[in-house]
């Protein structure tokens, strides 16, 4: 399945944003995005694929979703992710973050990529894919993604307005990891990425 791309090239161009941002920050960093995708250098999209592409939607921000969550590391064991396609790439559960929206408890299960782990660059780096009440209705329905790191403390930072797509919302040609049904929220997350336009 030679013309299949890994979704995992997309934390190269996220993992900068996993401090806490201003609005003003996640204003450009969506713009760099836009840009990014409309680029046939980046080679995200192919010349067809940015010939029909029609841009991007996101809420607005909302600072209320700028979450301090619990966090307690566990370890899981190795599993195989489902993705978009056949391809099975090698997770593990690092641990949980436990936080409320709209006074209702929620829980995530955070993950962490085992070949990410051998990434010098990368080795602290942790995968949050998610559904919520909004998937398939304003959000794409194959699930967003968070990015975080390691944390030595018991607190994790959550910007559910940095929550994003995976390319394969954008384009058939990418092998997309899919949440697993233990990450699936209860709640809207009424934050982020929407589907793109058009779509």
């Amino acid at each position: 399945m030679k013309y299949l791309i890994t979704c995992l090239s997309i934390v190269f161009t996220v993992y900068i944003s996993l401090s806490q941002k201003t609005e003003s920050e996640i204003n450009s960093l969506r713009k760099e995005h836009l840009i990014e995708l409309q680029n046939p250098e980046a080679e995200v999209l192919n010349e067809e694929e940015i010939a029909h592409f029609k841009g991007l939607d996101y809420y607005d921000f909302n600072p209320s979703f700028q979450l301090i969550a619990n966090f307690k590391k566990s370890k899981g064991k190795k599993f195989e992710m489902p993705t978009s396609t056949e391809r099975k790439p090698i997770y593990r559960r690092y641990g949980y973050v436990y936080f409320e929206i709209a006074n209702q408890k929620c829980t995530l299960e955070v993950y962490q990529n085992m070949a990410l782990k051998k990434d010098k660059e990368f080795k602290n780096y942790l995968f949050i894919p998610f559904r919520d009440k909004t998937s398939t209705i304003t959000t794409y329905g194959g699930g967003r993604f968070l990015d975080a790191k390691k944390v030595k403390g018991k607190t994790m930072l959550l910007d559910f307005n940095l929550a994003y797509n995976p390319y394969c919302a954008y384009s058939y040609r990418y092998s997309c990891p899919i949440p697993p049904v233990e990450n699936t929220l209860g709640v809207e997350i009424e934050a982020g990425e929407k589907v793109p336009v058009g779509h």
